[in-house]
This record gives C-alpha cells, structure tokens and sequence, in this order.
C-alpha cells in the first residue's frame, strides 16, 4: 500500500504545521471576534481605559443594564440612527450592481473570447488600464454633470460609477473564462440547429456558472465594500452601510456613537462571512477553473 505524503511526515513537523494553522486561523479571527464581543458591552467597558478586563466581564455593563451583555449598541444603530435604511440602499446598490456587471460582462467577455479580430485584445488592454486608475479619480469626472443635472446624492448615480469601475475587471475575468470552453461547443451547439445566442445560453452559459459565480462574488464584494465612492455621490440621507459607520465615528462627542459603529462594523462583515461560507466550492471552483485546460 502506499503511504501519503501527509503520513511520511515527522509527528513533530505534523504537529508543528496544525499549532501554526491554529495560531493563524486565532489571529485572523481575533479582531472580527473581539469586535463581535464588545459590540455586546458598553463603551466605558470596551474601551476602558482603567482594566481591559473590563472589556471581557463587563464590569460596567452590569451596572448599566443588569447584565454582562446588552444589545443597546444594535438597537441604537439600526433603529435609533435608522441603520435599516443604508442596509436597504446597500442591497439595491450591490444587486443592482452585480446583475447589470454580470449581464455585460458575460455578452462582452463571450464576444471578445471568440472575436478573430486584433481589436479584442486592444479592448482588453484599454479596459485593464480604466481598472488600473485609482476610482476616486475617476469620480472626479461624474461630478460636474451630476450636480448641473441635479442627479447628485441618489443611489442610480452611484450603480452608474460603480458598474463603469467594475466592467473592466468583469470583462478581464469572464473573457478568461470563456477563452477555456473550446470552441467546438459552440460549433456543435449551432450545427444541432442552435442560434449564437442559443447556444451561449444554453451550453456555454452553464459550462460558465462557477467563472460567472465566482466574478458576480467580486463585483459584490466591489460595491458591498466600497466607501470612495459611495460617500462622495451618496447624499447623508442615502448612505449605504459603510460610510454610514463613517458618520457614526465623525461624532464621537455624541454617547453612544461609537458603540453603533461597533455594532455596525459586526453587521456589516457578519453577511460576508456567511456569504464566502456559502459559496465557498463555487468560488473555488471558479478560481481553478483555467488551471487545468481539457
């Protein structure tokens, strides 16, 4: 019988590798943990100056509320500050953002993939450049024709600058993908009687799903995470949940403000986690999915 690389192994070196993996994987998770578990205490015990004990019995918490824990900093975000509305703006700008990336990236990235013409590649080149310029130098540009149009402050004028930030990246990533699927499933597909279209829709479109699931995940995660762009074209009342934690922390005066923003920062990155979880064989998938070439 053969003996598996992981079996030849020295025990010490074995055991060496899983204590490294599991300081790693407690290093990682350590901030996100120990910001879950204070947004559950009171400012004076998370940011205690006195004993940073205080932060984990939660000294002042007790004599507060009653309790060791309290979920006054979640009430206080979203129904006192009214956090539901920039979660609601958040799911209107990423779905919106994700569908329209998605629905020109796969008919372009599809187009340039099975273009004979040198153009495709000049294409490429010129939208990986855009991708490359900073985005908030080209907010600059939507600036002056939002304000004289009066379209400044609302989310449509956001899902435009983002989407024109994340094509490129979208098209680079699809087009990749679709230069994988040999041709001949095109050819087959129309010679059995099938349109262009037909045939992209019904047999490369799914040959494609892990590469379109996995560039939809980073066209999210682009408009999810953003804060340039979004805290410069979005008026204060249509913030979307990232700069929304912004306004908590720019009025630190105000009590309790920074304990919505903790509250906040756990709800925004909670969705994430569960989000990368979910997925997680599609996106591998779709990341491994040119590695190996049939």
């Amino acid at each position: 019988m053969s003996t598996s690389i992981a079996d030849r192994r020295p025990a010490t070196l074995r055991v060496a590798l899983g204590a490294f993996l599991v300081f790693w994987l407690v290093l990682a998770a350590f901030p996100f943990l120990w910001t879950l578990w204070g947004s559950f205490k009171v400012e004076g015990d998370f940011f205690s100056r006195a004993d940073w004990m205080n932060a984990i019995f939660g000294t002042l918490t007790v004599a507060e509320t009653g309790a060791p824990f309290t979920g006054d900093g979640y009430y206080g975000a979203w129904v006192q500050e009214e956090f539901w509305r920039a979660g609601l703006n958040t799911v209107i700008v990423t779905v919106s953002v994700v569908v329209i990336s998605l629905t020109f990236g796969t008919l372009g990235g599809y187009a340039l993939s099975r273009s004979p013409y040198r153009y495709a590649f000049w294409l490429l080149i010129l939208a990986l450049v855009f991708r490359a310029m900073p985005p908030i130098t080209l907010v600059s540009g939507y600036l002056l024709p939002f304000f004289e149009w009066n379209l400044w402050g609302h989310l449509p004028t956001t899902i435009i600058v983002l989407v024109a930030i994340n094509q490129p990246f979208t098209l680079w990533m699809l087009t990749s993908f679709f230069r994988n699927i040999p041709k001949d499933l095109d050819e087959s597909a129309m010679v059995d009687g099938c349109s262009r279209f037909q045939a992209f829709r019904h047999v490369i479109i799914p040959v494609m799903w892990p590469g379109v699931i996995t560039t939809g995940l980073f066209s999210f995660l682009l408009a999810y995470n953003d804060f340039a762009v979004t805290s410069m074209l979005l008026s204060r009342e249509n913030l979307t949940m990232v700069p929304k934690i912004e306004s908590f922390l720019g009025t630190t005066q105000t009590r309790g403000n920074v304990m919505f923003a903790v509250a906040s920062v756990v709800s925004v990155t909670a969705p994430l986690f569960i989000l990368v979880m979910f997925f997680q064989r599609q996106i591998v998938s779709g990341l491994t999915a040119g590695a190996v070439k049939g």
